[in-house]
């Protein structure tokens, strides 16, 4: 039985991050200053060169070693520990994203602006239908 162990594919790694980053192709290339079909030969190659993964790691907002060494498994255990070692504990806000102003008042205070703008829209047309 070997032990051989699976040749990183830069390539694929790039392609999946830019997919959980929502980024297109397109985008990419736009960023690094090339085209689409440049990005989509990059994402089925296992090396690049240095300098463009350097590009792309920086657009992509990531580190190059970030590029050469993610795994799936590693995201999904980051964001389990992440769950895990919450400690929102069924609040809705969790404990630190408390309103520092009631959300009541700030609706008040848009109706007031809504009421003034829509007087101050009906004297501007009383006065173009006075002039007339």
């Amino acid at each position: 039985m070997s032990t051989a162990i699976k040749p990183k594919h830069i390539g694929r790694n790039i392609s999946r991050i830019r997919e959980l980053r929502g980024m297109k192709q397109e985008a990419l290339a736009q960023a690094i200053g090339s085209n689409q079909q440049a990005i989509s030969g990059i994402e089925g190659s296992e090396e690049v060169d240095p300098k463009k993964l350097a590009e792309i790691a920086k657009a992509l907002g990531v580190t190059v070693e970030a590029l050469e060494n993610f795994s799936e498994e590693s995201v999904f255990s980051y964001f389990n520990s992440f769950y895990d070692n919450s400690t929102n504990q069924g609040q809705i806000n969790g404990p630190n994203n408390n309103c520092t102003f009631n959300p009541l008042d700030k609706v008040v205070e848009l109706y007031e602006r809504l009421v003034q703008s829509e007087k101050e829209k009906v004297e501007y047309l009383e006065k173009l239908l006075k002039g007339k």
